[in-house]
């Protein structure tokens, strides 16, 4: 059910966003150079539906690594930083500073040093995946489920493992969500870095058909890309939902 709904939510966003333009195209009596019509649009998408959906899956598989890695980045410096000590107040502070640099401004550098292979788009994806699953994730694991937690505390049985593990079971709905969401920017992310300079993925097949001034294929590019990852998000939201289940039953 929450496949089917992120699937036919982006279908009517997209199809609206074409039928915007197209309206643009024939008020303005604009050229099919300017805004292709619907025919060159499906020619177009039959021409590159196989090789942008394979650049599309290219991208898809370093956006994943690249959240995994933001994810458990997030996890690491949550659970360090929870507490109210000097130790747990540096780790938040030095983790606000990275992020107050915008990553396109770091993007030239980091290709200056590491070129532009698999290791430099995976690491924007996890830098612009990372900052909002740490605030999620800080959030989440500095604020007490005092109810509980005193029980344990009270009976002596209160360790760091079981405090994490209460915390995350109770807050695990804005978990699930979060990481959900994550996905889009760990997308995104990575697009640009293929964008910025990269020789593989959609996000630099984007930019050949930008110098072509080629809007069908971003047309199409846009689709496969917004498609997928309706697909892959309504996956995450089912596992996510899935884990709540199982975990409400024990």
């Amino acid at each position: 059910m929450l496949l089917h709904r992120r699937i036919y939510q982006f279908f009517i966003i997209y199809l609206m966003g074409v039928a915007l333009l197209l309206l643009l195209k024939y008020s303005l009596n604009l050229s099919d150079y300017v805004i292709p019509s619907l025919i060159d649009i499906w020619h177009t998408g039959i021409d590159v539906f196989v090789r942008y959906f394979s650049d599309v899956m290219n991208t898809l598989s370093v956006a994943v690594v690249g959240q995994i890695v933001s994810l458990l980045l997030a996890f690491l410096i949550g659970i360090t930083g929870r507490q109210a000590t000097w130790f747990g107040s540096f780790i938040k502070v030095a983790a606000y500073n990275v992020q107050a640099y915008p990553i396109v401004a770091i993007a030239p550098i980091i290709f200056i040093l590491l070129g532009d292979g698999i290791a430099t788009r995976l690491l924007i994806a996890a830098m612009i995946c990372y900052f909002p699953l740490l605030l999620s994730v800080l959030g989440i694991m500095a604020e007490p489920i005092t109810e509980i937690e005193h029980f344990y505390k009270v009976t002596g049985r209160m360790r760091w493992q079981l405090e994490i593990k209460i915390r995350a079971f109770e807050n695990l709905n804005k978990l699930t969500t979060v990481i959900a969401g994550s996905a889009t920017l760990a997308m995104a992310g990575t697009i640009v870095a293929e964008f910025i300079a990269a020789n593989a993925g959609i996000g630099y097949s984007i930019r050949v058909a930008l110098y072509q001034s080629d809007l069908a294929k971003i047309l199409i590019a846009l689709f496969l890309i917004g498609m997928t990852l309706s697909v892959y998000q309504g996956l995450l939201e089912a596992t996510g939902y899935a884990v709540r289940k199982g975990w409400a039953r024990i």
